[in-house]
């Protein structure tokens, strides 16, 4: 059997490192560098439509950041999250507006982060979204996050994403078709699927709003061929820290009769 050189096997677990935590840091950052801040406008009040972004937990728990984060990944209640809300994100149809000009501080009160972390889990990434984003919607902070959640809560997530054990493999259309098919009113053309990092792991969903809360065709920013171009992406199942029955520790602990291997689960299409 051929084994590569010890340096080489180095080189191969750096690139996963370096990868994945490009993968931690696009969860705070909102991975926005696609298409730079379009016409520079950043008015608040002033753009064409919404875009809801669902991250894939698990690809951020599969990260260093995500391995220490108490909160989201290592839960002492047993919690494990599949999709969260990333952020309700302003777009123009090329480009968007950021940071938008306000005429006081973007300070978003305490209760309101509370009041977001059971499906957003991340006081710096709640606080990020409504400065980043927020701002721009010409909402208050109360007023932007009950819209995020009105939207999140309006989004049907397939059954087989709400709690998985065990590894996926899925195409980006076939995930596409699986929301167009739980959600009625939703087009293909409504909804794009981001994925990165190694075996090209799931990391998010976009799905195009009106102003008023209805599904409408995306722009030029949820490109689907960019966002993941790969015919295949691993979707990593959930995790959680709580010792007990299904948690992580109890599975990883020697069994006294052996268990069958995990099942990789293929799309269906």
């Amino acid at each position: 059997m051929r084994t590569r050189p010890l340096g080489a096997v180095a080189g191969l677990a750096l690139g996963l490192a370096a990868a994945l935590t490009v993968s931690a840091q696009a969860q705070l950052d909102g991975d926005r560098s696609e298409s730079g801040s379009g016409q520079g406008r950043n008015i608040p009040g002033e753009f064409d439509y919404l875009t809801l972004v669902l991250s894939w937990s698990p690809t951020y728990c599969a990260t260093p950041d995500g391995g220490d984060d108490a909160l989201q990944c290592r839960r002492n209640d047993g919690r494990r999250y599949g999709f969260v809300l990333h952020g309700l994100w302003p777009q123009y149809e090329r480009g968007f507006p950021e940071r938008c000009l306000a005429r006081r501080r973007a300070y978003v009160p305490g209760a309101v982060i509370d009041g977001m972390l059971d499906i957003m889990p991340s006081p710096k990434l709640v606080i990020h979204e409504y400065r980043a984003h927020g701002t721009c919607s010409g909402l208050d902070p109360a007023g932007f996050f009950e819209l995020s959640r009105r939207l999140f809560g309006k989004v049907v997530v397939p059954e087989r994403y709400l709690n998985p054990f065990e590894s996926q493999f899925v195409s980006p259309a076939g995930l596409v078709d699986e929301l167009v098919d739980n959600n009625p009113g939703l087009e293909p053309g409504m909804v794009a699927v981001a994925c990165a990092g190694p075996g090209h792991r799931l990391t998010e969903v976009r799905v195009c709003f009106t102003r008023d809360g209805e599904y409408r065709t995306c722009g030029a920013n949820e490109d689907q061929s960019r966002l993941c171009p790969a015919g295949t992406m691993f979707v990593p199942p959930v995790r959680s820290s709580r010792a007990g029955p299904n948690s992580d520790e109890d599975r990883e602990r020697p069994q006294r009769a052996p268990l069958p291997k995990p099942r990789i689960i293929q799309s269906p299409r």
